[in-house]
């Protein structure tokens, strides 16, 4: 195993918040688990780990960006005008030195640029010529995502490099492969890049876009406006740029009788983690968490541990984090955790609940009532979606989460936030209710 330099990577910390304390008989615990990476972002990646460390600002990258280029894309024909801006945008904000390519997405992928299967390395002349080769993208054809996606993982492994990442758009349903074809295509890429996906309009699928992004641990939005499209492709783009360290998961070790019965995280988005365990060595299990940038973001993991009498401790799980090296190892990053139980027969401690664990069920449920509520809409039970959508109001108004707050005052009337009291609206605009169904995992942080 290399020596790391500490310079030239970010340092990550974790922190456990939970009541510890459990009635007699008591066999759940609940903690969240706030990870932490600070201080990466010099340049030059660790010598003898290509496969470990991107450096901050090293060329240890390769990004794939996939245009939806299907007939829809030209109506209006600004829509195709704003992708091809967009992408150049994206582009102009590639660091030297990163490996990169365009995609061109219908019923079939194409290499925009560079073509015969390879990566361009971004430089002011690279730049140039593929902005050249975006004029020539046109709109025609159906749509197959699962074929862009595969191209994309082609192109991508063909680097050795650290953090591999796609960027994907699409205005459209994903109507010329079935959705198992898809389906299998993220299975096959899932682990291998991460992908931030985006609708742009408004007659594209939600769950579509939502589940490649979720796939590929990346973020999925909606650009209702087409001409917004730029400001949102730079920024992703400068996000990606800054990610140092790919592959993180997070490692959890139990002891004997002791059970993980979920793994979600939590902020900066909901994004349920427990069906990806794989299984680490005894008692221990990796959940994927994708690549990291210097940023913080919170999990929730319920443990479930052998009843007890008043008085005894454990040890329910251990937390550390780890990243996979070539040689089939790991690499631990020295961060860990302790989540712990302690029987008691003070009512008062073993009923109180954390304040960090309260406030992101919460947001859980939230994220989960806004999707049970939409699709009851859409299915024409309106009191079932006001019954859903009035909780979503009151959670979001008791979080302080003011931006689904905001979102859902689109979709219902609202009479008593505090109480969850609202009306359906009679009307609502596509773009509102689609940004509405996007967003709802987006949770707020708990104040600290």
């Amino acid at each position: 195993m290399a020596n790391f330099s500490k310079s030239n990577v970010p340092q990550f910390s974790v922190d456990v918040y939970q009541n510890e304390y459990l009635p007699e008989g008591g066999r759940e615990v609940n903690a969240i688990v706030t990870v932490s990476a600070t201080g990466g972002g010099t340049v030059g990646s660790a010598v003898g780990a290509p496969h470990l460390y991107a450096a901050g600002r090293g060329p240890d990258a390769a990004v794939a960006i996939m245009v939806d280029c299907s007939g829809s894309m030209d109506y209006p024909p600004t829509k195709m005008r704003n992708a091809r801006e967009a992408t150049a945008a994206a582009i102009d904000t590639l660091r030297d030195g990163v490996h990169f390519a365009v995609i061109g997405g219908t019923h079939i992928a194409k290499e925009v640029y560079p073509g015969n299967g390879r990566l361009a390395v971004a430089d002011t002349a690279t730049r140039g010529q593929a902005k050249e080769a975006l004029r020539r993208l046109s709109a025609g054809g159906g749509t197959a995502i699962g074929t862009w996606l595969r191209l994309a993982d082609r192109l991508l492994s063909s680097a050795d490099v650290s953090i591999r990442h796609g960027i994907l758009l699409t205005d459209g349903r994903n109507e010329h492969e079935s959705p198992q074809d898809l389906k299998a295509a993220l299975d096959s890429c899932a682990g291998r890049f991460t992908c931030d996906a985006r609708g742009v309009g408004t007659d594209w699928e939600v769950k579509e876009v939502t589940g490649i992004a979720s796939a590929l641990l990346g973020t999925a939005d909606i650009v209702a406006d087409p001409a917004a499209l730029s400001a949102d492709f730079t920024q992703m783009m400068e996000t990606a740029m800054g990610k140092e360290v790919a592959d993180v998961a997070l490692r959890l070790w139990t002891p004997v009788g002791t059970e993980i019965k979920f793994v979600k995280q939590v902020a900066p988005t909901v994004e349920e983690l427990t069906g990806r365990r794989t299984e680490a060595g005894p008692r221990a299990g990796d959940y994927p968490t994708g690549s990291w940038g210097d940023e913080s973001r919170d999990y929730h993991v319920c443990v479930e541990v052998p009843s007890a009498g008043v008085g005894q401790e454990m040890l329910a799980a251990r937390v550390s984090l780890v990243v996979p090296q070539g040689d089939g190892g790991v690499h631990n990053l020295g961060a860990q955790g302790l989540i712990k139980a302690v029987w008691t027969d003070d009512m008062v401690a073993s009923t109180r609940i954390n304040a960090q664990v309260a406030h992101y069920t919460g947001q859980a449920e939230l994220a989960q009532v806004i999707q049970q509520g939409l699709d009851l809409r859409k299915s024409g039970d309106v009191d079932g979606a006001t019954a859903k959508l009035g909780r979503a109001v009151q959670l979001a108004s008791a979080s302080g989460n003011a931006d689904t707050a905001k979102l859902l005052a689109k979709v219902v009337d609202v009479v008593d936030a505090a109480a969850g009291t609202v009306r359906l609206k009679a009307r609502v605009e596509e773009a509102d209710e689609m940004t509405l169904e996007t967003r709802s995992t987006k949770t707020v942080r708990v104040k600290k």
